[in-house]
Formats: C-alpha cells, sequence, structure tokens
C-alpha cells in the first residue's frame, strides 16, 4: 500500500511511505498523481497516561473484569490516532494492584494496543494533586520487588521514603520510573535522577515549579537533557504561553499526554469529577485528570504557536522513543505500520494499525 503526506512528520517535507504490516520504503518528495495524499503523515500516537475516558473509568473496569469496557477504550483511543497507549491506575490500596495488573495484561487485545501498564501511585510525595491522600505510602520493598512484568512505567515521588531504592530496583527491570506529584528538595531530585529516573510526569502540575527564588522540580526537569518530559496540553492544566515556553526550552523532550479520565464515572477519585472550567474536577476545584485527546492536545499546542510538525512529535516519537519502543514512533523502513494522517485543521483523518486502516 501507498500513502502521502504534504508534510511526512520526521522528515519536514512531503513524501511517500510503502507498507505492509511494516514500512517497507519512504520516498521523499512530491508523491505522483494517484496517491492518497495528506496534509500531515506522522507515526502513531503513544499516549503513556490514560486513566480513563468519559464513561470509562479503568479501576472500575478492572474491578468488573470488563473486557468488553477496556476493548471499547482501545477502539476509542484510534479515533484520536493513538495506536499505542499505557492503561494508568492512580493511587489505591497496595493489595488492589496485582490483580488489576494481571487482568490488564491478559485481557484479550482490540483497538490501540496496550504497552505495558502505567502506576501513577502510590508511592507519592507532597503534592498529591487529586489522588487519595490515605492510599500514599512511603515505597514497600516487597511490593517492588514481586511487582508483576507487566508494569512498564511508574510514577514516584523522589522523596517518597525508599524512593531511590525503588526507582533503581525497578530502572534494572526496565520500567520506565517517572518523578511525579512531588515537591522534592535539590539533593531528592538528584538522588532520583541517579537511581535512572527518566521523566517527569505532567510538567507543571502536581509540583514544585519555576520561581526565580525558589526552582523546583519543573525547573529542574526543563534543565535536564536527559528527561522526557510529560504535558497535559490542554489549556486548562497549562497555560498556551506556558506550554510556548516548555516547548521553546525542551521541544525535543516533550512527550504528550492526555491524563484522561472517566469523568462522568469518577470511580478512582473520593466523590466523584465534573467538568467545570474546561477540565475534570473534584469538588474542592481540585484538577482531577482531563477529558483530553491526543489529537485535540496536538491543535491546543500549535494554536499556542508550536509548529505542528514538532507537536505532532511529542505525541509519537517522543513518548515512543522514552519506551523503548524501538519498532514505531517515526516513519522509517523497518518499524510498524501504525500511521496516523491528519488534515490542515490537524483532525485525524485516517489510521492504520500494523498497516490495516482502521480508521
Amino acid at each position: 500500500m501507498h500513502v502521502a503526506g504534504r508534510t511526512l512528520v520526521g522528515h519536514s517535507g512531503p513524501g511517500v511511505v510503502s507498507f505492509g504490516d511494516s514500512i517497507e520504503s519512504v520516498e521523499l518528495g512530491s508523491p505522483a498523481s494517484g496517491v492518497d495524499t495528506f496534509e500531515y503523515l506522522v507515526a502513531g500516537f503513544v499516549d503513556l497516561q490514560v486513566n480513563g475516558h468519559d464513561d470509562v473509568d479503568l479501576w472500575e473496569v478492572v474491578r468488573k473484569r470488563d473486557h468488553d469496557a477496556l476493548s471499547g477504550l482501545s477502539e476509542r483511543l484510534l479515533d484520536h490516532g493513538v495506536t499505542s497507549w499505557l492503561p494508568t491506575l492512580v493511587t489505591a490500596p497496595l493489595e488492589r494492584y496485582r490483580g488489576a495488573i494481571e487482568f490488564l495484561a491478559s485481557s484479550p487485545r482490540k483497538g490501540a494496543e496496550r504497552v505495558g501498564v502505567h502506576l501513577e501511585g502510590p508511592f507519592l510525595g507532597r503534592a498529591p494533586g487529586a489522588h487519595r491522600r490515605e492510599d500514599i505510602i512511603a515505597v514497600d520493598h516487597d511490593f517492588v520487588e514481586s511487582l508483576p512484568p507487566g508494569v512498564t512505567m511508574m510514577t514516584i515521588a523522589p522523596e517518597s521514603p525508599g524512593a531511590s531504592w525503588a526507582i533503581a530496583t525497578l530502572t534494572a527491570r526496565g520500567v520506565r520510573c517517572s518523578l511525579g506529584h512531588s515537591r522534592p528538595t535539590a539533593v531528592e531530585f538528584a538522588l532520583g535522577r541517579s537511581a535512572g529516573a527518566r521523566a517527569v510526569t505532567h510538567l507543571f502540575n502536581a509540583m514544585s515549579g519555576v520561581d526565580h527564588r525558589d526552582p523546583g522540580l519543573a525547573t529542574w526537569a526543563l534543565l535536564d537533557d536527559a528527561l522526557t518530559l510529560g504535558l497535559i496540553a490542554d489549556g486548562v492544566h497549562v497555560h498556551p504561553d506556558v506550554i510556548a515556553l516548555a516547548f521553546r526550552s525542551a521541544g525535543d523532550r516533550i512527550a504528550l499526554v492526555s491524563d484522561s479520565v472517566g469523568w462522568t464515572a469518577g470511580a478512582a477519585f473520593a466523590g466523584g469529577v465534573e467538568i467545570r472550567e474546561g477540565a475534570p474536577r473534584l469538588g474542592d476545584g481540585t484538577l482531577a485528570g482531563t477529558n483530553l485527546t491526543l489529537d485535540r492536545a496536538v491543535r491546543v499546542c500549535v494554536q499556542a504557536g508550536v509548529p505542528a510538525e514538532t507537536a505532532l512529535l511529542a505525541a509519537s516519537c517522543h513518548p515512543a522513543a522514552l519506551m523503548g519502543l524501538d519498532d514505531r514512533g517515526s516513519i522509517e523502513p523497518g518499524r510498524r505500520a501504525d500511521l496516523v494522517a491528519l488534515d490542515a485543521d490537524l483532525c485525524v483523518a485516517a489510521v492504520w494499525l500494523e498497516g490495516r486502516r482502521v480508521r
């Protein structure tokens, strides 16, 4: 099969991609007549932080062992260009995780591919955000040592007692550790980094920030060229001007995330959530995830002044690279033919999953 883009993202110009299950060739230059041509052609989006969406909450899905709801969520993600994703489990009692991880790892695949599980908690710190404070605990050695292999990413606060040991232990097993929900000291941040942390979870949100007299996690993350920066670009969690600033500072390290939740389900949050002022919130106004999709995040970035190709790489190449997904994330021969075509307004026009058109 052949498909073309007037902008082939990652190649900064037009080109034609030939593929079966994987990409066979990439020919740069204007396509010949008769080849389906879209404004943008990019590798499939990779969303590292999905807690649910609309009426689907992952903890509820797990509790009910609802394979159909999980498949439905995976299918819904394809509508927005996401071909790979990390089901994300927020803070909960420790004993609930093992069964949840095993369910997510064993549920039949349908729709966008699950590439492991992201545990966002329970080893969080001084910026709990919407997480249930009563379930946030210090690092539990037995839990870490017996963590099922389905976990591929974990958010840990570097100030959590035992965090450096946990980060080093998990990193040695190939788990990507991300610093988040945290207000660390400079020493605590440095220890987390030296232990192997590779990312920060939702830059600026639920962390100490960028203050000219009191720098915090966001400042140190922006200055650290080896860290990937998860970013919620909905224009609410992070102001558009700050989105633009982050991309100017570290555009080649930003991984857009939806951090979407089941805002009409709300089971993961005490008291539930409701959409107010553009985002899901707890009763006291605390932001509790988003109603964002990754394609909309790209559009918000562009509206903030970020070049379209830069924003699209932040939804595809950068998160794939963080997770070591070397078989996807860019339009190169030998990579999976997970592709997304977008129109001039950056709306999803077509999606291919391993070479098969699914949208």
